[in-house]
């Protein structure tokens, strides 16, 4: 196969003729007449067992919580119409954390490691490696790939067994220049390639079905990469070997590590993700079996089960509710699934890394779009031929927005006192469901230990809960921001951009200092003094919001 050359217009001409392998059209209004999914065989008694745990422990945690919080309403407004809205919403938010408890718990069971392959393996089919990018800082894009080239050389799969396509959606002239510019110099190598369109038509997903309508042919694997992920020789071999020996394996999703991005946020998130990232992935890889999730990156594909699996719809409809899929991943997982392909999760992240939001700014787009997203599966819940677990992973994505919501209702219902609650009960039982994530997590890797371990554990957990506390209240408004926008119809665009957004031109955290204060305010005028108390731990860190803002943004020390 011959090099991409780099011409001096905006789009690149492939030099080799490649056999077509394109995906079936999917429009939405076809989905309603699938059948049921198809089947990968049977479920393993492993698989059976955790599914069960799960279903049983989730609906038993989540009805002691509603239990609780109905037992403590007062008896006089039972039965009236706020009551059974308070109620019927609090269900909504207790499943949704009963099941994140649920997970964490089959968290802690054995990780289902890759079986490693002999010295010397070497896949019998091609894989490519592909990066997808658009817009992002072109060094950072050079320096990913010139690493990717050196691991995929190390292990001896570069060239004979594999090749990196950097396939580019960026549409500034500038950014286009210097993408060029940064990747010059590895196109040196035959086994990497670019090639950038000039119509981004279909977004990320887009791009790969073009890639796969003119080059799909020669390869049999997909590694599919963001511009900022990164992913060792010795971790890529695995995933290969596994999906190899596997011949109705579609997807293979791997765990991932957020590299340091210098600030406070990043390193937040960071040890976020080393404390509880892997109790939480594996129990997701324990529930979901062979209909597991895909995150849009870091993961194996197989070439012919994404063609068969039909092309993504588009839904009808003006943006935010309709036009392109911005969460595509959850829905091309199920779409593999529901063509009879398996999914799994590989919950590990050795050698597999990606880079966090650099800042709060970052990290607030990334989440409307993500928030946009995640409404449009509302859309898709009710399609035909979805598995059961594919249509709860869309359900879990659409919750981790509309709790925010929910939460913000419930706190203006009891303010207005349009409910009473004559016990702080409620929420000590809602609080220890909503930390036992990070309880089991932080027990896992106490497990087996000395104590001079479990007291560097234990001191690393706090910190993450004390700073997790700090950031989630200015979060969850900000969810809540997002998901009003979407209800109103505003369109936030593939990149999450806030332009014409009057909040978000303010300076960073007033609305949220605002609302904090606003609320203060009403809890002083129509409450004792006291319930600022258990106010207090959302209250403070959103009236001081514009100073933790400042502090999150900052580099960490070290």
């Amino acid at each position: 196969m011959r090099d991409f050359a780099l011409p001096s217009d905006d789009t690149i001409t492939q030099t080799a003729a490649a056999p077509p392998l394109a995906p079936r059209a999917m429009p939405v209004r076809g989905l309603h007449r699938m059948g049921a999914a198809a089947s990968c065989g049977p479920l393993s008694a492993g698989v059976q067992r955790a599914r069960i745990t799960f279903v049983v422990l989730t609906l038993s945690l989540a009805a002691v919580m509603v239990a609780t919080l109905a037992a403590a309403l007062e008896p006089a407004r039972a039965g009236t119409a706020a009551v059974v809205v308070i109620l019927a919403l609090f269900t909504l938010n207790a499943l949704w954390l009963s099941a994140a408890a649920s997970a964490a718990v089959l968290g802690a069971m054995p990780v289902r490691r890759l079986a490693q392959p002999a010295p010397g393996w070497t896949p019998r089919g091609r894989t490519a490696v592909l990066y997808l990018v658009c817009g992002e800082d072109p060094e950072m894009i050079a320096t990913n790939v010139r690493l990717m080239r050196r691991e995929l050389l190390r292990t001896g799969l570069l060239g004979p067994h594999a090749d990196i396509f950097v396939l580019s959606d960026t549409q500034a002239p500038q950014t286009i220049a210097a993408e060029e510019h940064a990747l010059k110099g590895l196109l040196a190598t035959p086994a990497i390639h670019y090639r950038r369109r000039a119509d981004n038509t279909g977004r990320k997903p887009g791009n790969i079905r073009d890639w796969m309508q003119s080059w799909g042919g020669h390869y049999d694997y997909m590694l599919v990469m963001d511009a900022d992920s990164r992913m060792s020789g010795a971790r890529v071999r695995e995933l290969l070997h596994h999906i190899e020996a596997r011949p109705r394996l579609g997807l293979l999703q791997t765990g991932t590590r957020p590299l340091s991005g210098g600030s406070r946020l990043t390193e937040l998130q960071r040890l976020s993700a080393r404390l509880a990232g892997l109790t939480a992935i594996n129990g997701l890889a324990h529930v979901t079996g062979d209909a597991g999730n895909f995150w849009g990156h870091n993961a194996v594909l197989r070439t012919r089960a994404l063609a068969e699996a039909g092309g993504l719809p588009r839904l009808s409809g003006p943006a935010p509710m309709g036009g392109d899929l911005l969460s595509h991943d959850f829905v091309e997982a199920a779409w593999l699934r529901r063509a009879g392909w398996a999914v799994e999760i590989a919950p590990e992240a050795r050698g597999s890394f990606e880079e966090g939001p650099a800042d709060m700014a970052d990290y607030r787009a990334r989440d409307r779009r993500w928030c946009q997203g995640n409404m449009q599966h509302l859309r898709l819940l009710g399609a035909r031929g979805l598995h059961p677990v594919n249509r709860l992973l869309l359900a879990s994505g659409v919750m981790m927005y509309l709790a925010a919501p929910i939460w913000l209702m419930l706190v203006l219902a009891l303010m207005l006192d349009l409910v009473a609650i004559q016990s702080a009960l409620p929420f000590l039982v809602s609080i220890m469901v909503l930390l036992s994530p990070k309880a089991v997590a932080a027990a896992r890797w106490m497990r087996g230990q000395g104590w001079r371990r479990r007291r560097i554990v234990l001191r690393a957990a706090l910190r993450e809960l004390g700073l997790s506390a700090l950031v989630a209240p200015i979060m969850m408004l900000r969810q809540v921001q997002a998901v009003g926008a979407v209800a109103l119809g505003h369109d936030c665009g593939w990149k999450g951009s806030h332009r014409g957004n009057l909040l978000a031109r303010l300076p960073a955290g007033i609305p949220e200092s605002a609302v904090g204060i606003a609320l203060a305010a009403a809890m002083l005028a129509l409450h004792p003094p006291a319930v600022l108390i258990w106010a207090a731990p959302v209250l403070v860190p959103l009236i001081a919001a514009p100073l933790l803002i400042v502090w999150f943004d900052r580099p960490a020390r070290g």
